[in-house]
């Protein structure tokens, strides 16, 4: 089975064309049929080559390579080894007339121009070579999931539906399940050692079958849409039967759910059957549709597989008909209607009626239900003018006649019946505009009898003697009654369409708040309680476990939300109640609403609803999210530390068997030197391991911090005495006067042992790091400045983010935890780090902490023995050691590593 394109969808000029064989699963033959393809061909005088092929050690497949040219592939290297991939550039330069590609949904090895192999095929259709490829249907990005359900088995390589479908051919290669598991038993598909497994897992009948109906689906509606595309490009309206599409109309009445049952059912029959919900708006946007029941159909239609659409359109009948046509519906279902049988009588056949008689080869189905008949009879004769209008209306009506009359009676011998006539409908027509119908109606009964009493011959009786004077005062009374309908119709529809207007904004702004996110819930039910006027609005739902139970008094419910003061506890306390499910009502306290109000707060009920599960489904989110990232870096830990924990334990490990060894006799020097590796390595393990210990206190907020007034100067000597003999290069630069700072002491130890540690890391030799204090306001800063190469403004970001190694390629030891958790402990302690450019170049770490109020810390006269003075060129370092040497700092010093060495 193939698809072709069709008119209209031709390739861009120079744009190469595709084909696709799609394939179920593994093994039906799509790499063979594609070389098959490649040998008609190059037999035809194409130039044909291979520009990636896998055979998976399939011998009948390796055997269909013989005599088609192999393009060489590409080695890329990646984690100490390489690996082979399509060479695009070789291919391009090659330039055949087509390339035969494997695997189009393959993920590309990184390092490649291209992630997937489909963009690469991408760049040689735009170069003007066609490809022809194959592909699988659990690599459709659409059905990758499903796939997974069936099967069990995740899909890493995927590709986008919208892909495949742009290609011009499309041809599944096609197999039984019983034949594709026949030829994985006989070793044509895995090696024998894997067949076993194969069978009863993957390759289970049942798994086979569902991925080649998929696969048969998936191809269907590709050819689908080429099919719609050819009967756009040529002009053709009537229906083509190839496939079932069943059309239901809903009018948002009681009897849509029914439909779409029955609809459902009949789209059922034909496998592969389409089902397509229709409604039908007006244009004036005048619509008696309840939009609560429509969007309760809505879920409904599409839930049981189908779709549901929105068309606008004035003639009913020619809107259903012509969306079917355009959709090659085969059948239309719609429901009987509900007009009473005068009300049929008088305005004539209805919407069914009309569709049955226009629809041509379209099967129109009448579903009866339990609503027929029952609807509205003749329209009712209401105004649509306010009372004071209408009231106007009468006393013009009363007043203008008689005025009129004696105006025309003195002008007798002037005018004739013609002219009176004209006068008295121009009276009409005045009434009409001020006051409505029914004025305007009594303003021509009334004109009607003075014509004929005092303007009609013989005057002063109530006859007429001539036919043609009988007639006009007919054509006058008709034309009153129609002037005055049309007017009263246009003042109605006009306050119709106002108020359809300012309901239409108002549940756009509704639904805009819902759709923000940001308390959704009581902003609805703020804004039904102001549009409506009502005392207060709640939103109940039953008790968990009551489901279905009856509603009444021993019905159990919970106030979800409430706005306004005095909440409803029950749905019979209130003065409204609208249902929206069988557990959840909105009930409102106030005053009664009329039907039109009902109408519009059923769609503001929907609204409150979907608030509400945004609202739930909020906050399981932000339950799950602390879940999530505790997932995430336990994943990101175990990817982190295998090599870090694997070096300093393969190192002691390797020490102590030396030790141990009785073939070699170690010297005391090399014994010492053993000893001392062993300790090195089991320091830097234990480092680590409380690296990552503490960063997971961060993470799940378990880190206990104790802060009290401490000596920021005192703090800092006990953290450089940690760095060992590598501190005595740092330049202090303390002030007598400092405040104490509240914090933790040992963990801001380990916070400028960190700081510390990393300057002198990265300081050049001759430029020693600076430690520095000052105040600022109610702070203490601590700086560490160092002029090693810094950080590009545009990874300081990443600095504070676990795990980055910002352009350390010879690192070793360390996972990137040292500024992201120097970070976390500072503002566990109520602090904060930031990372400043040090001018000249370097890089400043800037520590801020709370300063504890109260008098300065007594001045001892000086530095205290034993530690660093202001430093400088030539100053005096800890232990009076000359500043501006630059030991290594040793392997086993607890160092916590920046994130530009990992």
């Amino acid at each position: 089975m193939s698809q072709t394109g069709y008119p209209g969808q031709q390739a861009p000029p120079n744009r190469g064309q595709l084909r696709i064989y799609l394939g179920s699963a593994a093994g039906v033959g799509k790499t063979f049929a594609m070389l098959g393809e490649g040998h008609r061909r190059q037999e035809r005088g194409a130039d044909v080559v291979v520009a990636f092929v896998e055979t998976h050690g399939r011998q009948h497949t390796a055997d269909e390579l013989d005599g088609l040219e192999v393009v060489p592939r590409a080695r890329i290297p990646y984690r100490d080894t390489f690996f082979e991939e399509m060479d695009l550039d070789a291919v391009l330069a090659r330039r055949p007339e087509i390339a035969l590609v494997d695997e189009f949904a393959h993920s590309n090895v990184p390092g490649s121009r291209n992630s997937k192999r489909w963009q690469d095929v991408e760049e040689l259709l735009a170069a003007g070579i066609e490809v022809i490829s194959t592909v699988n249907i659990q690599h459709l990005e659409s059905l990758n999931d499903v796939v997974e359900k069936i099967t069990g088995v995740p899909q890493r390589e995927t590709v986008p539906d919208a892909v495949v479908r742009a290609a011009d051919q499309v041809e599944l290669v096609d197999m039984t399940a019983e034949a594709l598991r026949r030829r994985m038993a006989h070793g044509n598909i895995y090696p024998a050692e894997k067949i076993d497994a194969a069978l009863t897992h993957y390759f289970r009948a049942g798994n086979l079958s569902a991925l080649r109906e998929l696969a048969l689906l998936w191809l269907a509606d590709k050819v689908d849409e080429g099919l719609q595309r050819y009967r756009a490009a040529h002009d053709i309206h009537g229906t083509w039967e190839a496939r079932e599409r069943v059309v239901v109309a809903l009018t948002g009445g009681p009897e849509g759910e029914t439909l779409i049952r029955r609809a459902a059912r009949i789209a059922a029959r034909s496998s592969g059957g389409d089902l397509l919900a229709l409604h039908v708006t007006r244009s004036d946007g005048l619509t008696g549709a309840n939009p609560a029941a429509l969007a309760a159909q809505r879920h409904l239609a599409e839930s049981l597989g189908g779709t549901y659409h929105q068309v606008i359109g004035d003639n009913v009948h020619e809107a259903l008909l012509t969306f079917a046509r355009a959709e090659n519906a085969t059948q239309l279902v719609l429901g009987a209607s509900r007009r009473k049988w005068l009300s049929s009588l008088l305005t004539g056949p209805g919407v069914s009626m009309r569709t049955i008689r226009d629809s041509g080869d379209i099967d129109v189905h009448i579903v009866t239900h339990a609503q027929m008949g029952r609807g509205r009879g003749l329209p009712k004769s209401r105004g649509g003018l306010p009372l004071r209008r209408r009231l106007a209306g009468y006393a013009l009506a009363v007043v203008l006649a008689p005025l009129l009359t004696a105006i025309l009676a003195i002008l007798r011998n002037e005018l004739n019946l013609t002219s009176d006539v004209l006068a008295f409908l121009l009276a009409v027509i005045a009434v009409a505009l001020v006051g409505g119908f029914l004025p305007a109606v009594l303003e021509a009964i009334a004109g009607s009898l003075l014509l004929n009493f005092y303007f009609t011959p013989p005057i002063h009786k109530f006859t007429i003697s001539q036919a043609n004077n009988a007639l006009a005062l007919g054509v006058f009374v008709v034309v009153g009654l129609v002037v005055s309908s049309i007017v009263d119709d246009a003042a109605r529809r006009t306050k119709q369409a106002a108020r359809a207007s300012a309901e239409s904004e108002l549940l756009v702004t509704t639904a805009g708040s819902v759709l923000r996110g940001q308390q959704a819930l009581p902003a609805v039910l703020d804004r039904v309680k102001e549009a409506f006027s009502m005392d207060s609005v709640t939103l109940l739902e039953r008790t968990p476990g009551r489901a279905g139970a009856p509603r009444g008094p021993a019905a159990g419910w919970i106030a979800v939300a409430t706005s306004g003061e005095h909440p409803v506890p029950r749905p019979e306390d209130a003065d409204v109640e609208v249902p929206v499910t069988d557990n959840v009502c909105l009930a409102l306290r106030g005053r009664p609403l009329p039907a039109t109000d009902r109408r519009v707060l059923g769609a503001f009920a929907a609204y409150a609803v979907a608030a509400l599960e945004q609202q739930r489904l909020t906050a399981e989110a932000e339950a799950a999210r602390p879940i999530a990232e505790a997932d995430r870096m336990r994943t990101a830990l175990l990817a982190a530390v295998s090599h870090d924990l694997r070096t300093p334990l393969a190192s002691a490990k390797a020490a102590v068997t030396s030790l141990r060894s009785e073939d070699v006799q170690w010297g005391a020097e090399d014994h010492d030197e053993l000893l001392a590796t062993a300790d090195e390595s089991l320091d830097k393990l234990a480092h680590l391991v409380d690296n990552l210990l503490d960063m997971s206190r961060l993470q799940a907020g378990a880190l206990s911090v104790f802060p009290r007034p401490a000596d920021l100067e005192e703090i800092v000597a006990r953290s450089l005495d940690d760095l060992g003999p590598a501190a005595k290069t740092i330049i202090v630069d303390i002030p007598d006067d400092l405040p104490e700072v509240g914090v933790d002491p040992a963990i801001l130890e380990r916070v400028i042992v960190n700081l510390a540690a990393n300057a002198l890391r990265y300081s050049p030799r001759g430029k020693p790091p600076l430690l520095t204090a000052s105040t600022l306001g109610d702070r203490v800063e601590l700086r560490v400045v160092d002029r090693g190469p810094g950080i590009p403004e545009e990874d300081r970001g990443r600095m504070f983010v676990p795990f980055q190694r910002l352009g350390d390629t010879d690192n070793t030891t360390g996972v990137g935890l040292g500024l992201a958790l120097s970070r976390g402990l500072t503002e566990a302690m109520d602090g904060t780090l930031e990372p400043e450019e040090t001018p000249g170049g370097g890089l400043t770490m800037s520590l801020s902490l709370p300063a504890v109020p109260g008098p300065a810390r007594a001045v001892a006269g000086g530095p205290e023995p034993g530690r660093p003075g202001p430093g400088g060129p030539g100053g005096t370092g800890a232990s009076g050691h000359p500043a501006g040497e630059n030991p290594e700092i040793p392997a086993a010093t607890p160092v916590l590593r920046d994130p530009r060495g990992g």
